[in-house]
């Protein structure tokens, strides 16, 4: 611009689009068996949707930097499961916290949203919930995704150990969930196995831990992790059931992560010779550093399994 003129102002001048995540998302809740359930919802309706399944002990929030770049294609719907994120969180005496339930809840969300074909996301608690789904409704899945989403003995770290334990003697070993549910493990869960720590916001896991401080939120998750080990009991199955279905398949884990190891993801392979599997240079939140990455991969699979 030269001196003495005055700029140009253009109203309404047209540009390159930019993700974001207030231009395609939307936060709803709804009444699901009998319980306030909150989902992010993004992106065309009548496109193809994939449905994001969360982790412990996050919410679908961990999910807000992947939609954006996905919307721009597809339907986009985030879930918090009962006890966790925004949805309601009644008392184990009024609701069955197991992972059976939290399956059934969540087919019955998608059922209200009239969802009938989906591709699944899974991370972390999302793959013991998404396996049920899709074995109580096959006709329903279109694809799978998982990130750090375990169903393989050979994916669990060193800590399930321990774990197995409190699952032999839950009241001889407290001090479990005192572990499970601490500020140091709630931090540790997002930047063990990152190289990269100045990319991790403290904010993530300060939130998290709040979460877990609330009141009634202790026997939740106590309870929630006892019944883990029916998921230990069920890979068998799920992965009988992979072997003979064969859907198609994206693995994009983070390789670094102590909880789920990366020996889990290669293991898809054994039933999935088809699956494409990706290792990442990140940990178990992998969406915290590697966002851009993942949405790559997950277009790229898509592209090639149009629905």
């Amino acid at each position: 611009m030269k001196a003495g003129n005055p700029g140009t102002i253009l109203a309404g001048a047209a540009a390159e689009p930019i993700p974001s995540i207030t231009a395609t998302t939307t936060y709803h809740r709804t009444q699901v068996d009998g319980i306030g359930i909150f989902y992010r919802e993004a992106g065309p309706k009548d496109a193809p949707t994939i449905v994001l399944l969360h982790g412990f002990p996050s919410s679908s929030r961990e999910f807000d930097t992947l939609i954006p770049l996905l919307a721009t294609h597809y339907h986009l719907i985030a879930p918090d499961f009962p006890g966790f994120g925004q949805s309601e969180a009644p008392p184990p005496s009024a609701y069955r916290y197991t992972f059976d339930r939290l399956a059934e809840t969540m087919d019955n969300l998608l059922v209200a949203l009239k969802v009938s074909s989906y591709t699944l996301y899974i991370h972390d608690y999302g793959a013991p919930i998404g396996m049920r789904m899709i074995l109580a409704h096959p006709e329903r899945l279109h694809a799978l995704i998982t990130q750090n989403g375990n169903t393989y003995e050979e994916g669990l770290g060193a800590k399930w150990t321990k774990i197995a334990q409190y699952w032999a003697d839950p009241k001889a070993h407290p001090e479990v969930v005192d572990a499970f549910l601490s500020l140091h493990a709630t931090e540790q869960r997002h930047i063990l196995g990152t190289s990269h720590p100045e990319r991790y916001n403290p904010d993530t896991w300060t939130d998290e831990f709040a979460h877990l401080s609330k009141p009634g939120q202790r026997e939740i998750q106590a309870a929630l992790l006892f019944d883990y080990q029916t998921n230990v009991a069920s890979y068998p199955k799920w992965q009988a059931w992979l072997r003979e279905h064969r859907p198609p398949t994206l693995v994009a884990w983070g390789a670094n992560d102590p909880s789920f190891i990366a020996a889990g993801a290669t293991a898809y392979q054994r039933d999935l010779p088809d699956a494409e599997i990706h290792l990442l240079d990140a940990g178990h939140f992998a969406l915290d550093e590697k966002t851009d990455e993942i949405a790559g991969l997950i277009l790229q699979f898509m592209a090639k399994h149009p629905g």
